[in-house]
C-alpha cells in the first residue's frame, strides 16, 4: 500500500538551495511505497505556511511533516534584515518567538481538525555550526517551542535539531563563524551549483561546513539527517 506524505516547509523543503530530503526519504523505501508531495516555499515564516494550508487539507495525505521556523529563528538574530523580510513575505507584524509559536499552533490545529493524517513536527536544523554560538542557540530556542506545540496537541515531535547537534559535536568542525545568508550569497551558491556544476557538497566542503552550504541550507549530510528523523519517527512501520 502506498503511503501519501505531504512535506510542509520553507526553502529547505523546496530544495532549490538545499539537497532534497524528499528524494533521500523516497530512496529509503521500495519504489511505490511512498508518494511524496512537496509544499515548500522559499523564505516562508510560520505565518506564511498557515496561510497556504488549503492546498494540503483539500486532498489530505496519510502523513504530514512540518519543518518550519528557520526564518523565524533567523529573524531573532542581530544581523537579519527584518524589514526587508516583512515586506517580501507580507508579514502583518514583526517576527517574534511568541508569534511563531502562535502561528505554528494554528497550523497544527487546522491540520488535526481537517485531516486524519499522522502529523510530525521537526525541530530546526542547527543554524551555523558552532553549537554554543548565538545562531545555534536561536535554532535551539525555536526548537524548544516546536516541542511544546507538539506536546500540547499531541502530535509526533521529530528531534532533528538534537540529531544535528550530536553530529556536529562528533565531527568537531572548524569554528567557522555564522554569517547571515544574504540574497546575493544564496544566489552565489545557486550560480556555483547550476552554472559551474559544483555539487552542494563541494561548495560546503570548500567553506569548511559540515551540514550546510551556507550555515542554513542543507548539504547531503544535513539532508540525510532530516530524512532519517522523519523515517524513524513516522514511517518506520508504513508500507
Amino acid at each position: 500500500m502506498t503511503t501519501r506524505v505531504a512535506c510542509l516547509g520553507d526553502s529547505l523543503t523546496r530544495a532549490q538551495f538545499s539537497v532534497d530530503y524528499l528524494d533521500l526519504l523516497a530512496r529509503r523505501h521500495p519504489p511505490g511505497d511512498l508518494r511524496l508531495a512537496r509544499f515548500g516555499t522559499n523564505g516562508d515564516f510560520a505565518y506564511n505556511l498557515l496561510r497556504r494550508l488549503d492546498a494540503v487539507v483539500t486532498n489530505p495525505p496519510d502523513v504530514i511533516t512540518v519543518l518550519i521556523g528557520t526564518n523565524d529563528a533567523r529573524a531573532s538574530l542581530a544581523d537579519y534584515p527584518v524589514e526587508q523580510a516583512m515586506k517580501r513575505k507580507q508579514l502583518p507584524e514583526r517576527p517574534s518567538a511568541g508569534w511563531f509559536q502562535q502561528c505554528l499552533d494554528a497550523v497544527v490545529t487546522r491540520l488535526r481538525t481537517e485531516t486524519d493524517a499522522t502529523i510530525g513536527l521537526l525541530s530546526l536544523p542547527v543554524l551555523g555550526q558552532q553549537p554554543d554560538g548565538a545562531a545555534a542557540r536561536a535554532s535551539q530556542t525555536y526548537s524548544r517551542m516546536i516541542s511544546e506545540v507538539a506536546a500540547a496537541h499531541p502530535v509526533a515531535y521529530l528531534p532533528l535539531h538534537e540529531r544535528q547537534i550530536e553530529e556536529l559535536r562528533r565531527a568537531d568542525p572548524p569554528p567557522v563563524p555564522y554569517r547571515e545568508a544574504t540574497p546575493a550569497a544564496v544566489i552565489g551558491v545557486l550560480v556555483q551549483h547550476a552554472v559551474l556544476r559544483r555539487s552542494l557538497d563541494t561548495i560546503s566542503r570548500r567553506r569548511g561546513l559540515v551540514l550546510t552550504t551556507d550555515h542554513i541550507h542543507q548539504n547531503s549530510r544535513g539532508a540525510t539527517l532530516i530524512a532519517e528523523v522523519i523515517d524513524a519517527g513516522l514511517l518506520a512501520h508504513s508500507g
